[in-house]
C-alpha cells in the first residue's frame, strides 16, 4: 500500500521533515517513491509547504495519509 507520511531530516535535537509518498512496508527513513514537501516544526511559525496537485493525485490513486500529514495539511 502507498502511504504519504514524513521522513526525518535534519540534525540531532533539531527535525525538519520531508512530506513524501513510500510504500507503507519501507522504514520511515528509507526510501521513497516521491518527495511533495517539506514541514519545520523548530521556526516560529512553522513552515508547512507542500505541492496541492501531487497530493490530491496520490490520494485519488489511493495513497493513505498518517495522522501528523493528515493534520498539517488540512490547515
Amino acid at each position: 500500500m502507498t502511504v504519504i507520511r514524513l521522513t526525518r531530516m535534519g540534525r540531532v535535537k533539531r527535525p525538519f521533515y520531508r512530506i513524501v509518498v513510500t510504500d507503507s512496508r519501507k522504514r520511515r527513513d528509507g526510501g521513497w517513491i516521491e518527495s511533495i514537501g517539506y514541514y519545520n516544526p523548530m521556526v516560529n511559525p512553522e513552515v508547512i509547504k507542500f505541492d496541492k496537485e501531487r497530493l490530491e493525485y496520490w490520494k485519488g490513486v489511493g495513497a493513505k495519509l498518517s495522522d501528523k500529514v493528515a493534520s498539517i495539511t488540512s490547515k
